[in-house]
């Protein structure tokens, strides 16, 4: 159970950001304890997967400065496919959206370091 990152299962670009399809598989790290008998993907997890994704896609290797609006909505247990959507709203400001089934589970905005 060391697997830290979900499987991208669809990765498309769109006019502001990339939109992911991310397997969420039973064997994540962050199902470990959390909780037994009923899995919860930790909201941690969920923000650190759109920190990451966002400086492999977006916004390059810059630090983060600040986390905004973060809002986590619905519950994401093992099996399911999250529909990650990452968009750069200014040079130093990215938003990110997790969807199931329609349904918003998680957003937030990050504030990045200023690019040199």
């Amino acid at each position: 159970m060391n697997k830290l990152f979900p499987t991208i299962v669809q990765q498309q670009q769109t006019e502001q950001g990339v939109t992911l399809l991310l397997a969420i598989d039973a064997d994540l790290h962050y199902f470990q304890g959390h909780f037994p008998g009923a899995p919860v993907l930790a909201g941690v997890a969920q923000l650190d997967w759109a920190v990451q994704f966002s400086q492999q896609l977006l916004m390059g290797p810059r630090a983060v400065q600040a986390v905004e609006v973060l809002k986590f909505q619905v519950m994401v247990q093992p099996g399911c496919r999250l529909s990650l959507e990452l968009q750069q709203q200014k040079a130093d400001t990215s938003t990110f959206c997790y969807w199931l089934d329609g349904n918003k589970v998680a957003s937030g905005r990050l504030k990045w370091e200023t690019a040199v």
